[in-house]
């Protein structure tokens, strides 16, 4: 399992990814799930993956392969992020075509998944969800993030803090937060996590980080976020309903004698 989290805002983008795969209680490794693609001044790509280990690290180096061979629309040479995308769609039919039929004799699973987002010179920034299928959605200022993996313990503190508006470092801290409930609520997803925050119209990736087991930052997050949240549910008051034999005894669930 894995959880992976991007979000466009009016600032730019942010994108995070954990570093474990599990295949089974005793076969826990680490994997890199981020991958960056940039050429200062002229576009700046960062892809997220989740799902069949070997579908997604081959539908990437296909796409990075296709990168050298420059008469075609590459990586390198296409004109919008929608046409990356496409090529990265493109590339995960051909991983799962080529495969798929020999995983499925042996019962493995190979679905796969991408978030595609960046800036290529002359458009806003853009961000992308690739389905298993290799088509894709594009995030909009009402939709402004996506999730891959295991996306339910991380989503709520993103739909409480997260639109369009929201500034950058704030979307770090609750990129982070998101993560910290994700791994309290499954041990599938753990650090390393690799975080990249990429600031509109800069054209490159300059903030990127590689949080790891004692990072001093993400461990003080934590524990501020827990303490806040046990502080917060301490000062929530008591119900004061009114109860009446109908109802029965909150406290007991038995009715009122």
């Amino acid at each position: 399992m894995t959880y992976c989290v991007a979000l466009k805002l009016n600032a730019g983008l942010v994108f995070a990814s954990d570093s474990r795969t599990n295949a089974g209680v005793d076969q826990i490794a680490c994997f890199k799930k981020m991958r960056n693609f940039a050429h200062n001044g002229d576009r700046a790509i960062v892809i997220l993956s989740s799902g069949n280990l070997s579908i997604t690290q081959s539908a990437i180096n296909l796409l990075e392969q296709r990168g050298r061979h420059k008469e075609s629309c590459n990586l390198w040479n296409a004109e919008s992020m929608f046409d990356i995308a496409r090529l990265l769609g493109d590339s995960l039919r051909e991983a799962r075509d080529r495969d798929g039929p020999f995983l499925r004799k042996g019962n493995v699973t190979i679905n796969a998944n991408f978030i595609i987002g960046g800036q290529v010179k002359g458009e806003a920034p853009r961000l992308f969800m690739i389905y298993d299928e290799g088509n894709f959605i594009e995030a909009t200022e009402a939709t402004p993030y996506f999730q891959i993996g295991e996306t339910k313990y991380g989503k709520p503190i993103i739909d409480r803090v997260i639109d369009a508006q929201t500034p950058l470092m704030d979307a770090v801290k609750c990129v982070l937060v998101s993560f910290d409930s994700t791994m309290r609520s499954n041990i599938a997803v753990g650090l390393p996590i690799d975080l990249a925050c990429y600031a509109r119209d800069s054209l490159t990736l300059d903030r990127v980080h590689h949080i790891t087991d004692g990072d001093a930052y993400f461990a003080h997050i934590s524990k501020r976020w827990s303490e806040g949240l046990r502080g917060v549910f301490a000062s929530l008051p008591d119900p004061d309903w009114d109860v009446s034999p109908e109802c029965g005894n909150l406290s007991t669930g038995h009715p009122l004698t």
